[in-house]
């Protein structure tokens, strides 16, 4: 438990410069409110390990058998991960922060208490899980809606995918981690294409049809991706996730999901609409440009085929 906590405290320490690189008013913000929730989750992390091993009288991960340090992690390790009610600092980190160092913290800085999680999942209890993922679906869904900064509507489809994952662990842990993959794939190519065409806010996004038609085109279908439609790749972890429930006969909670992520594809919709449909005010003077300055660098072409083709993969995970 010392290790997995001195590696939490590594993860959080390193990752604070690349938050306020930029030395802008909000992202020091940002980074002082990502070091608060992640000292006050890896404290508590710390808490439960001792509580266990006060208990048990063993420090190792996957014996973790005293309830009170089970909930106790559960509660910690949401903090880390962003899961409703303790979602609070990531949106506004995020959009504090630029948008590869947003990738990151998206995607590898949950990897660690993702990690975690998944070797402890056989002794978390279920309930406080289940409604923490019910409600993260829900408040991502939501809260995702009138955003009009492209980072602040990724960590909110962010949070809802966190939901999706939290709901099953205890199930079938190995199906999170195929979720928190894909999840990890499907953004890191938004992310990366929103970079290459300097996306902060959904009114740049909407003049970049004109400079470069193709990437614009490639950044719907991982939009809609995201949102889990079936030919594209991110059907797959809500199909396996919704087959799961329904064998371990929780029809309820599996249709809540479900119903929920139709509030996650209004947004991606939107911002698909208008990453390709919508055309520019004609008001301004400015010169379209129809050709942009550089080709698309190949590890976005990688990631967004692998976002939108992987479906047919599916019978080889079950």
């Amino acid at each position: 438990w010392v290790t997995a906590w001195t590696g939490l405290e590594i993860n959080t320490l390193a990752v604070l410069p690349l938050i306020s690189k930029s030395h802008h008013p909000r992202a020091i913000e940002a980074a002082t409110k990502y070091f608060l929730t992640q000292a006050a989750a890896s404290a508590l992390i710390l808490f439960s390990s001792m509580t266990n091993a006060w208990q048990t009288g063993q420090w190792d991960i996957t014996q973790l058998t005293c309830p009170t340090s089970c909930l106790v992690l559960t509660t910690a390790i949401a903090m880390k991960l962003g899961l409703v009610p303790f979602h609070f600092w990531f949106p506004e980190v995020l959009q504090g922060c630029s948008l590869t160092t947003g990738l990151l913290l998206s995607t590898a800085m949950k990897f660690p208490p993702m990690t975690l999680f998944f070797m402890t999942s056989q002794s978390l209890n279920p309930t406080p899980l289940i409604i923490m993922a019910i409600l993260s679906a829900a408040l991502g869904g939501w809260m995702g809606l009138n955003q009009t900064q492209t980072r602040k509507i990724l960590a909110f489809s962010s949070i809802s995918h966190m939901g999706w994952m939290a709901i099953i662990l205890v199930y079938s842990p190995k199906l999170a981690l195929l979720n928190f993959y894909l999840y990890a794939l499907m953004t890191a190519a938004v992310f990366l294409t929103l970079n290459s065409i300097k996306a902060l806010k959904l009114s740049t996004l909407m003049t970049t049809w004109a400079k470069s038609p193709a990437l614009s085109a490639m950044l719907m279908l991982t939009m809609l991706s995201l949102a889990g439609l079936p030919p594209l790749t991110g059907f797959l972890p809500k199909w396996l996730i919704i087959q799961e429930l329904t064998k371990q006969e929780m029809i309820p909670a599996a249709t809540i999901m479900a119903l929920l992520s139709l509030l996650g594809l209004f947004f991606y919709l939107r911002l698909a609409y208008c990453a390709t449909i919508t055309l520019p005010p004609h008001t301004t003077n400015h010169m379209k440009q129809w050709h942009i300055s550089k080709p698309t660098h190949p590890l976005v072409a990688i990631l967004i085929t692998m976002s939108i083709t992987l479906l047919p993969i599916s019978p080889m995970i079950s």
